[in-house]
C-alpha cells in the first residue's frame, strides 16, 4: 500500500496480544463503599480453567481501525511491534481486515505486548504489561480525515504533543480521544493541549469521575466537567444504562443499549467510540452516530475478544430495521 495516500481514519496506539483465559472456579468478592469488586481465586492452590483463545492485534486503536475498516473507511494504524512471530501474527491478522500497516515500526528490543486476560462470567480482568516501544513519527503521515488517538504506555508521551503539532498544521483532521489508563494517571494538564484540539472524547461515567477527580454522578454534570477540559463533543458511556453525550451546540442526548445478553463484554466500549467517529468521518450526524453505536457494541459481546463481532454498514442497518420501538435517541 503506497504510505503517501490518504486515510480516513488513523488509529495511534498499542497493539497487543490477548490471551483469554476462561476461569472455572472462582467468584468476586463485592467490597463496601467504594472499592472495587475483587476477582478472587484460591490462593497457593491450582486453579482450573475451561479453556484458552488467542487473539492477536488487538487493543483499543487497533480495535478501533479494525471496526473503521469493516465500516469501509479507509483505515490505518499507528503501532509498534517486537521482532518476534506474534507481531508477525498481528500485522497478518490487521491486514486481514484491511488495515493498513505501513506505519507499524518493528522493534527488536522487546517482545510484542502480551496480555493475559482472567475471563470469568461475562466480565474479564486483565493483566497488563505495555513495551516502551518508539513510535511512527505522526509526521510522517499523510493527510488523513481523522485521528483516533487511544491508550499509549508512559513512553510515548511525546506522542501526544506531535499529534496536536499535526491537528494544528492540518486544520481539516479532526482528532477523536479515548484515554487509555496511563492517560488518565497522568492528569488533565499534561494533556492539556490534547483536551483542547479534540473534536470527539470517550470515557466512561467512571472515567469521567477520575479524571475529573470527583464523585458526582449526576451525567449532565459530568459531561459539562469535560466539555470545560476543552473537547467539543462528549460520548460517556454507563453500561447496561445506555451512553450520554453533548454535541458542540449544547444539547444533551441519551441513547438506550440495543438488547441483547452478552457472551463476554470485553471491546464493547472500543466499538462504540470507533462506530460513533466512523460515523462523523461518513459525514453523519452525531445523533445518527449514537444510534449505530450501541449495535456494534451488542454484537461485539456476543463474541470471544473485542473483534470478532464487528459489523459492516450493511449488517448494522439489517439490526437497525428491526429494532425495537423504544430504542431511540433522545434529547435531555
Amino acid at each position: 500500500m503506497n504510505e503517501n495516500q490518504n486515510y480516513d481514519f488513523l488509529a495511534i496506539g498499542d497493539v497487543v496480544v490477548d490471551a483469554f483465559i476462561k476461569l472455572k472456579t472462582a467468584h468476586v468478592h463485592k467490597n463496601i463503599d467504594e472499592i472495587p469488586e475483587e476477582l478472587c481465586v484460591r490462593f497457593g492452590d491450582k486453579i482450573e480453567y475451561e479453556s484458552v483463545d488467542i487473539l492477536h492485534a488487538v487493543g483499543n486503536s487497533p480495535n478501533a481501525a479494525v471496526s473503521a475498516s469493516r465500516l469501509g473507511l479507509h483505515a490505518a494504524l499507528i503501532s509498534t511491534i517486537g521482532d518476534d512471530q506474534n507481531g508477525k501474527d498481528c500485522v497478518a491478522s490487521l491486514e486481514h481486515d484491511g488495515v493498513a500497516t505501513n506505519f507499524i515500526k518493528t522493534d527488536n528490543r522487546f517482545p510484542t505486548n502480551y496480555h493475559y486476560v482472567l475471563w470469568y462470567d461475562v466480565e474479564r480482568t486483565i493483566l497488563v504489561k505495555h513495551a516502551p516501544f518508539a513510535y511512527t513519527s505522526v509526521a510522517d503521515v499523510p493527510n488523513v480525515k481523522w485521528i483516533y488517538l487511544s491508550s499509549l504506555g508512559e513512553h510515548a508521551l511525546h506522542l501526544h504533543d506531535e499529534v496536536v503539532a499535526y491537528i494544528e498544521a492540518h486544520p481539516d483532521t479532526k482528532l477523536a480521544f479515548q484515554p487509555g489508563t496511563f492517560q488518565m494517571e497522568l492528569g488533565i494538564e499534561k494533556l492539556k493541549n490534547v483536551y483542547t484540539h479534540t473534536e470527539l472524547f470517550f470515557c466512561n461515567v467512571e472515567e469521567a469521575q477520575r479524571i475529573l477527580n470527583t464523585t458526582e454522578a449526576d451525567h449532565k454534570l459530568l459531561l459539562q466537567g469535560l466539555v470545560a477540559l476543552g473537547p467539543k463533543n462528549i460520548v460517556m458511556t454507563d453500561g447496561y444504562n445506555g451512553a450520554y453525550a453533548r454535541d458542540v451546540h449544547g444539547n444533551f442526548w441519551f441513547m438506550p443499549i440495543y438488547p441483547h445478553t452478552p457472551f463476554e463484554r470485553t471491546g464493547a466500549g472500543d466499538a462504540f467510540a470507533s462506530t460513533v467517529t466512523s460515523c462523523l468521518v461518513m459525514g453523519k450526524t452525531l445523533r445518527d452516530a449514537l444510534t449505530w453505536a450501541p449495535i456494534n457494541s451488542m454484537s461485539v459481546v456476543q463474541k470471544i475478544g473485542a473483534q470478532a463481532g464487528l459489523l459492516s454498514q450493511e449488517k448494522i442497518m439489517e439490526f437497525l430495521a428491526k429494532a425495537p420501538e423504544d430504542y431511540k435517541i433522545k434529547q435531555l
